[in-house]
Parts: C-alpha cells; sequence; structure tokens
C-alpha cells in the first residue's frame, strides 16, 4: 500500500473525484435538461468555478481547473485533512421539476403513499450515498468496460450497477476486491496499475473487510 502511494501519490484517484466534482454528476437527473449547471468549490482560501457541460461524464481528460482542484484532494489523501465546500447552481425552466432522493419505505397499508421525498428543513434534498456513488463513479478498469458502451460504473467490490441489475466484476473471474486484494495482500500477486487505481478506491469507499 506505502508503494501504491510513493509510486502514484493517488494522483489518478484524485483527478477523478475532482472530475466528478467539476461534471456536476453528482446532481444525477437535475443535471440533464438544466441550460446551464455551475459548480464553485471553496478549499480555504482557493476556489474553483466550472462550467459542468464542459467536463465529460465518459472519460477524465485532464484540464488545468481540474488538476488544481485535484491537487487539494490529492493532500488530503497523502497528507491530512482537506475540508472542501460544493455548492452547485442550475438553471431550469420555470416549472421544471427537480428530482430528490427518495426515502425508502418498508411495508405500508393499502392506500398508504409509496414514494415519499427526502427533505431536510422542508427543501428537497439528496442522500449522501447518492453523492457518494456519484463522485466514485471512475471504475473504467472493469472487464466489461466496452461492453457497456465506455461508461465508468461507481467503485464497488463487485462492480455492481443496480439499474442495470449486473455486476461486471464477478468473483468466479477473479476480479472483484476481495480476490484482487487477497492476491494482493496474501499471495504476493501484485494487480496491474488500473486494478491497483481500483482497490484502493475501494478502501476510500470503505466498508467491513474482514478476513
Amino acid at each position: 500500500m506505502r508503494d501504491y502511494q510513493s509510486e502514484t501519490g493517488f494522483i489518478e484517484l484524485a483527478q477523478r473525484y475532482a472530475h466528478n466534482i467539476a461534471n456536476g454528476r453528482f446532481l444525477w437527473r437535475n443535471r440533464v435538461g438544466a441550460e446551464q449547471v455551475k459548480v464553485v468549490v471553496t478549499a480555504g482560501e482557493k476556489q474553483f468555478s466550472f462550467d459542468s457541460y464542459e467536463f465529460s461524464l465518459h472519460d477524465f481528460d485532464a484540464h488545468p481547473d481540474v488538476t488544481a482542484l485535484a491537487e487539494v484532494i490529492q493532500y488530503g489523501l497523502t497528507e491530512a485533512h482537506a475540508l472542501i465546500h460544493v455548492e452547485a447552481y442550475c438553471q431550469l425552466g420555470e416549472g421544471q421539476a427537480v428530482y430528490p432522493s427518495q426515502e425508502l419505505v418498508m411495508g405500508g397499508g393499502k392506500g398508504d403513499k409509496s414514494k415519499f421525498l427526502y427533505q431536510l428543513d422542508g427543501q428537497a434534498a439528496m442522500h449522501s450515498q447518492k453523492i457518494g456513488n456519484a463522485l466514485r463513479t471512475i471504475d473504467t478498469w472493469h472487464p466489461a468496460y466496452d461492453e457497456v458502451g465506455a461508461i465508468a460504473i461507481a467503485i464497488e467490490p463487485y462492480g455492481s450497477v443496480t439499474n442495470r441489475g449486473a455486476a461486471y466484476r464477478q468473483p468466479k473471474e477473479k476480479n472483484d476486491f476481495y480476490n484482487l486484494l487477497d492476491g494482493w495482500m496474501l499471495k504476493d500477486k501484485t494487480p496491474t496499475l488500473e486494478q491497483q487505481h481500483y482497490i484502493m478506491a475501494m478502501l476510500i469507499r470503505g466498508g467491513v473487510f474482514g478476513a
């Protein structure tokens, strides 16, 4: 793990996280159909402003402003904590719908509402899990990348994509997180650099990694 940090400095991961902030991916359906989307990031005395439509959802090409934000995130991954404040602005048409998160409702009697929208202090809001999923949608290293149309998927142990009902990192193919980590840590099988990126992104994501 220390070798990975010394060799890569977490640059690739920081760049991808920064790109997903700049492109406003975390707005989900609210990003679609908006006339303009602007993201403003404040980190200490530094401030970055992005026109989100200038940044693709499907690749992570380098951009000077994104690189500057990535350096802040990289510092947070390698040195000490880095706090950033993110604000997003969407210009929508009058009466155009907005899409907050939905609450999971278990049970309920006949005639009860089946859909409850998430809110904070009376305002439509989005769950942190949904925002986190968008920020970690950086996995272009999974084996089905070309099959799914060269689209990144979220960092998940088995490469699961709920809305597709599929998992693109199957244990039988030994490219899931647990097989890769065991091979690296216990069997001295060093993964390719791309899969090392994936493993480290999984550790950043967090979870229960028992043995």
